[in-house]
Order: C-alpha cells, then sequence, then structure tokens
C-alpha cells in the first residue's frame, strides 16, 4: 500500500481549455485494462519537455525529441506496458509508425506526433495492437479525462497520481492540472517516469522552459526509489494560452514567478506521490543535508543515504541502526570532510552530535522515531550554509518480489 496517498478522486481534476485527453485499451498489458493515451493540443499551444540524461534513452525519446526540434506538437501518443527501448532501429521505427498513424487520422504532419512508452524494457512494442486501438483513442478525446488517463498511464504504480490547482493572474483565474506515472526505476536524472502538465496560462516559450526546468529541479530531480534512471523518463509541460490575460514575456515578472509557484507545486506533490507509492514502499523518508559548502555537496550526502540498501532496509525494519547512516555521509565523497563536525537527527531526535553518539541520545528515542510511517533525516555537515533535500522510502521484501516477478 503507498504512504499515506489516498486514491486519486476524478471530482478534484480540473479541465484545460485546450487540452483533451482519449483512452484506450490497445491489450498491451496482459490485465484487460485501459494501457493507451492520446492527448490533443489545441492550435497555438506551445510545449516544454525535459527527458533522461540515461545515455540508453529509448526510442519514443529519441523520436520526441526529433519530432519537437521540428514541429510544434499537437498529438502526445502515450502508451504503458511497454517502453520500446534497447531495440535499436527498430523501435525508431516503430515509434514513427505508431504517431504516422495518429497523424494520418488527424490529419496533421507526423512530426506533431510525440511518442512516449513505459514498461518493460527489451521487447518489441506491438505497433499494429497500437495502431489498431488508435481510432478508438481519437474517438474517446474529452477534456474531462484526466482521471482515466492518469490511470491508464500506470505500471507498477499502485496509485493514480494527478493533481489540479487554480491561481489569479491579471483578475484572470488560471487552471494548472498534471499527472504522472512511476514507482520503481526511480531516480529522474533529466529533469520508468512520465509526467504531463497543462496549463491555460498565456506564457512565451523561453519563459515556459525556465519555469519547467527550475521546477523539475526541485522536485522530479530530488526524488529516488531505487537509484535507478529510467531510459524513458519525460516531463511536459504546455500552456494553451486561452486564458483572457497578457502574455507572460518575463520570468521574473510577477506573473511568471506566480505561475512557476503552481508549477513547481504540483511537481512537487506528483514527485512526492511517486514517492509515496514506491514500489513496497512503507515509508516516505526526507533527507535533508545542512551546513554544507555547496548544494552540489549536501544533495551528493543526501543521495548516499537515500541509495544505501543499508539505511533503507533499516528503515523498513524499524530500526534506528544510525551507524548504517553514519557511514554513508562518511563514503559520499566529500573532499578535506570532518566527521567530527557532523550532527545527525531522526526528526527532532538527535542520534549523533559532533561525530559521536549524542549525550542524551537513547535507543528508545530512535526506536519511537523509526516506527513512524514518515521520518525526516537531517544531517549537519558543519562546513558552511548551503543545504539541499532529497526524497526517498524504504526497501521492503514487496521491492524484491515486485522486480523479481516483473516480467511474469
Amino acid at each position: 500500500m503507498p504512504v499515506n496517498l489516498p486514491p486519486l478522486k476524478q471530482d478534484g481534476l480540473l479541465v484545460i481549455n485546450g487540452i483533451k485527453l482519449g483512452i484506450a485499451n490497445a491489450g498491451i498489458k496482459k490485465e484487460n485494462h485501459p494501457d493507451l493515451v492520446l492527448i490533443e493540443l489545441a492550435g497555438g499551444t506551445i510545449t516544454s519537455a525535459v527527458y533522461t540524461q540515461n545515455a540508453f534513452c529509448a526510442a519514443p525519446v529519441t523520436v520526441a525529441k526529433q519530432h519537437q526540434a521540428q514541429a510544434t506538437p499537437r498529438y502526445l501518443l502515450i502508451n504503458s506496458g511497454n517502453a520500446n527501448a534497447g531495440r535499436g532501429e527498430a523501435g525508431l521505427e516503430a515509434s514513427v509508425s505508431c504517431c504516422q498513424a495518429v497523424a494520418d487520422l488527424t490529419h496533421v504532419k507526423k512530426n506533431k506526433v510525440l511518442p512516449f512508452s513505459t514498461g518493460v524494457i527489451g521487447q518489441p512494442l506491438p505497433v499494429d495492437k497500437i495502431k489498431q486501438a488508435i481510432p478508438n483513442v481519437v474517438n474517446n478525446l474529452s477534456a474531462d479525462n484526466w482521471f482515466a488517463a492518469a490511470h491508464a498511464i500506470m505500471t507498477t504504480d499502485t496509485v493514480a497520481k494527478a493533481v489540479s490547482k487554480q491561481i489569479e493572474i491579471d483578475g484572470v483565474i488560471i487552471t494548472v492540472t498534471g499527472m504522472a506515472k512511476g514507482s520503481g526505476m526511480i531516480r529522474p536524472d533529466m529533469a520508468t517516469m512520465l509526467a504531463y502538465i497543462a496549463t491555460d496560462a498565456a506564457v512565451e516559450q523561453t519563459v515556459l522552459d525556465e519555469i519547467l526546468t527550475d521546477a523539475v529541479a526541485q522536485s522530479f530531480n530530488r526524488i529516488t526509489v531505487d537509484g535507478d534512471t529510467s531510459t524513458n523518463d519525460s516531463c511536459l509541460l504546455m500552456a494553451t494560452g486561452k486564458a483572457p490575460h497578457s502574455l507572460i514575456t518575463d520570468f521574473g515578472s510577477n506573473e511568471a514567478q506566480i505561475l512557476y509557484q503552481a508549477v513547481a507545486e504540483i511537481t512537487q506533490q506528483l514527485a512526492h506521490a511517486i514517492i509515496r507509492d514506491g514500489e513496497g514502499a512503507t515509508k516516505f523518508v526526507e533527507i535533508t543535508v545542512k551546513q554544507g559548502v555547496d548544494t552540489e555537496e549536501c544533495r551528493q550526502v543526501a543521495y548516499t543515504i537515500a541509495h544505501s540498501p543499508l539505511v533503507k532496509t533499516a528503515l523498513f525494519a524499524s530500526d534506528p541502526n544510525w551507524g548504517r547512516i553514519l557511514a554513508a555521509v562518511g563514503r559520499a565523497g566529500i573532499e578535506d570532510f570532518d566527521l567530527s563536525n557532523v550532527t545527525i537527527y531522526l526528526d527532532n531526535v538527535c542520534i549523533v552530535e559532533q561525530g559521536e553518539p549524542a549525550v542524551n541520545y537513547t535507543e528508545e528515542k530512535g526506536q519511537q522515531v523509526m516506527e513512524k510511517d514518515e521520518i525526516t533525516i537531517t544531517v549537519e555537515l558543519g562546513r558552511g550554509k548551503a543545504e539541499d533535500t532529497v526524497w526517498t522510502c524504504d526497501f521492503s521484501y514487496d521491492y524484491v518480489k515486485i522486480n523479481a516477478e516483473y516480467r511474469t
């Protein structure tokens, strides 16, 4: 079960003027449930995107980048159940073929269609099944299909992830809605995670790019389930410009910052939802590292703790084995590191002070914190004023089981 993440409610999701979504069952997954989504973008919509930094990126990522560089996107085609990764030239041809099928039916050029896939790596994409389902997904296009689409893009997710928010700019109500999928193979470095966020705001391309880059840096690029960066990670931000307010042309303006805060809030909520729904997760863990020389140093220490199997299994066992945290800090690769300056907390309980067991620490105090399903680990390095935060989860028996049986 996800950690304090309730089932998605349809009535909490708001439509975006200029965005329609269609859902269909192409029969890609073994179970009988929708696995194909088409997002239609109204003319004039601008799109910003960030993609995986995995050098072995999937075919749809390559094709999406190429198409986006050539033309303004009008359609996004998403399939779950098959990543179309590791298939070489055949994978590229499969993605292009699916784009062509959408283009033929919607009367646009194929480079106006961006493909996205998530699921098993290394398997051939069932192009024929997808093509057969495309008429159904086009006919299903509707502005209020966010709820169904959030479910259709799931793989090992146990809960669909989507959220909406409204803000006011120039006296006009602006809506932002986003959805994401992800549960395992999560350590986005880009920006198997997909996220799609849309708004009716009117924004210049350069401003939209900066909004997405900064929002992703503080959300999807601060989470990890297992330290594995997917071949398919993609995050898109779409602005239809349908809201009747003045065009936002300066990222530093008050209007741009209001929109940025809304997008950043949504990306962080979606990022946290991914961690709460981490494969087999029983605990949601925030790791904050303070008093570093710079944020990069703090992030390096935080991720070393978050990626430690020993720390993650201790979290699952509710075992206050603080030596594992201390060891992770020590091996984070920080130059000129002085352990005698380090202080570590579990929530508000000081477990290590100046590199030694805290005088007032007791095993009982540590145990009380570790038994919670939401825990904060704070590390003070005593080296500077910088700080950074990442979010992770524990490793449970179910994580191993889910991934051992992923293809069976």
